[in-house]
C-alpha cells in the first residue's frame, strides 16, 4: 500500500507537523508513505519532496501564496484573519508521486499549494484530513459562531460582506463542483466531524473521526526543577503556562485567559508565555511573567511544558488542541474550556479541568483547583501522559489510518 500525503506549511510547526508525524507513524508500522509539500525544510527525510526545493521554486511558491490571498483583500472592511480561496496551486496531479500512489491523502493544503479544481483530475482514492474548518467553508478557517457554511455561505461576516454572491459563496461553489463525492473526510476531533456532517458541502460524504497525533518519543517529561533552572524560573513559585503559534489569533481566546487572572490570588504566581504574543496585552499584566517567544524545536517546548504546574488552553474554537496533547505528554495537566476539539483530550478532574464555555471565572477556578491539589497532582500528571500515549501517539493513530486505507483499497 502506497500513500502520498499533500500538506502545505513548514513541517516543524502547525498543522503540517501533525501530517508529518502521521507520515512517520505509518512508516513505523510498515506502510509505504511519501509526502509532497511546499515546506522549505524537508527535515532530512528522503520520503519528503518539496515543490519549493530551489530558490526559483521558493519564489514561485510565495507568489502562489500571495495570489491565493488577493481576492479577500478586495473586501476592505474584512477581519484581519486568514481567508483562503484554493484558487491557486501547482499542478501536483502530474507528479510521479501521485501516479505511483494507491491513495492520495490531503491535509492542510492552503497558501496557494493546491488549486481545488485539480482535485477532480486525480484518478485515485482521496482521503482528506480536516485540520481546521476550511475544507467545509467558503474560505474562513474558523467560523467563530457563523453557521452559514451549513446552508451555502454568502454575506460572509469575516469579509464584512453584505452580498449573497460574494467570495465565500464562490469558493464554496467551486468546492461543490470539484471535490469527488467518493472522498473520505476525516475530522481530527469529534466536534470537527460533527461540523462537517452539518455542512452543506460534506453532509452526504463519508465522514470519520481520527484524532490528531503526537510523537510521544519527542514529547516526554523533563524533571520540573531542572526545566525551571534552564528557564531561570524560581523553583518555589506556581507556574502557569499558556501559548500557541500565535496568541493574537482571535479564536485562541487569550482575552479569556487574561480575564481569568482577575479571579486568581496573585501571590506566588508566575506566568509563562510562548508563541507570538500581544505586547500591549502583556503590559497590562500585574504579575511576574516570562515570555519565551516563538519556540521552534521540540526540546524547547518540552522544557516549557515540564517547567509549568499546568498549561492553560483558553481557545474559543480549536480543531483538536495539539499544544494540549503536547503538554499532557510531558506530564503537565491542562485547563481548557469544555468545547470544540479540546474536550476530546482533557478528562475533567482526571488529567486536567474543563471549564464552562467561555467563562473566565470558571477557567480561574480550574487553575486554582490544580494548583491547590498537591495531594492529587502526581495522579493528574501520570494520567495526562497515559491518555496521550494510549490515544494519540503516532503509532496508535497510524494504525487507525492503515485500517481506513485498507478498507478503501480492498473494496
Amino acid at each position: 500500500m502506497k500513500i502520498i500525503h499533500l500538506v502545505s506549511g513548514e513541517l516543524n510547526s502547525g498543522a503540517a507537523r501533525g501530517a508529518y508525524w502521521l507520515h512517520r507513524g505509518l512508516k513505523n508500522i510498515g506502510v509505504e508513505s511519501k509526502l509532497l509539500t511546499n515546506s522549505f525544510d524537508t527535515l532530512g527525510d528522503s520520503d519528503v519532496e518539496s515543490v519549493a526545493d530551489t530558490f526559483k521554486n521558493k519564489i514561485r511558491s510565495k507568489i502562489r501564496s500571495h495570489l491565493d490571498g488577493l481576492p479577500a483583500k478586495m473586501y476592505r472592511r474584512r477581519k484581519n484573519v486568514i481567508f483562503s480561496t484554493g484558487l491557486w496551486g501547482k499542478e501536483f496531479f502530474r507528479s510521479d508521486l501521485i501516479g505511483g500512489a494507491d491513495i492520495v491523502h490531503l491535509h492542510w493544503i492552503n497558501a496557494g499549494f493546491v488549486n481545488l479544481k485539480y482535485l477532480s483530475r486525480i484518478k485515485k482514492p482521496i482521503v482528506w484530513t480536516m485540520r481546521d474548518m476550511w475544507p467545509m467553508t467558503g474560505g474562513c478557517h474558523y467560523t467563530m459562531g457563523c453557521d452559514q457554511y451549513e446552508s451555502g455561505c454568502g454575506k460572509c461576516p469575516q469579509l464584512a460582506s453584505r452580498c449573497s454572491l460574494d467570495l465565500s459563496k464562490i469558493v464554496l461553489s467551486r468546492k461543490k463542483k470539484y471535490l469527488p463525492k467518493s472522498m473520505k473526510i476525516v475530522g481530527i476531533s469529534s466536534w470537527l466531524s460533527e461540523c462537517a456532517r452539518r455542512s452543506s458541502l460534506f453532509r452526504d460524504f463519508d465522514v470519520r473521526t481520527i484524532s490528531n497525533n503526537i510523537d510521544c518519543s519527542e514529547f516526554l517529561p523533563v524533571e520540573k526543577n531542572t526545566a525551571r533552572d534552564i528557564l531561570g524560573i524560581d523553583r518555589n513559585v506556581n507556574v502557569v503556562l499558556t501559548g500557541a503559534t500565535s496568541l493574537k489569533a482571535f479564536y485562541k481566546g487569550f482575552d479569556k485567559f487574561l480575564g481569568a487572572l482577575d479571579f486568581l490570588p496573585k501571590e506566588n504566581l508566575h506566568l509563562v508565555f510562548f508563541g507570538r504574543t500581544d505586547a500591549d496585552a502583556l503590559k497590562e499584566i500585574k504579575l511576574p511573567f516570562t515570555c519565551l517567544g516563538f519556540l521552534y524545536d521540540t526540546v524547547a517546548l518540552r522544557i516549557a511544558y515540564s517547567a509549568a504546574d499546568l498549561f492553560v488552553a483558553p481557545s474559543i474554537m480549536d480543531a483538536f488542541g495539539k499544544t494540549i496533547a503536547e503538554s499532557m505528554a510531558c506530564g503537565t495537566p491542562v485547563v481548557c474550556f469544555d468545547a470544540t476539539g479540546p474536550k476530546d483530550i482533557v478528562d475533567h478532574k482526571k488529567n486536567g479541568f474543563r471549564a464552562k464555555p467561555f467563562d473566565p471565572e470558571d477557567l480561574a477556578r480550574g487553575i486554582e483547583w490544580i494548583l491547590s491539589g498537591s495531594d492529587r497532582y502526581g495522579e493528574l500528571s501520570k494520567n495526562a501522559r497515559a491518555k496521550v500515549l494510549n490515544m494519540f501517539d503516532i503509532d496508535v493513530i497510524a494504525r487507525k489510518y492503515k485500517k481506513l486505507y485498507s478498507e478503501i483499497v480492498d473494496r
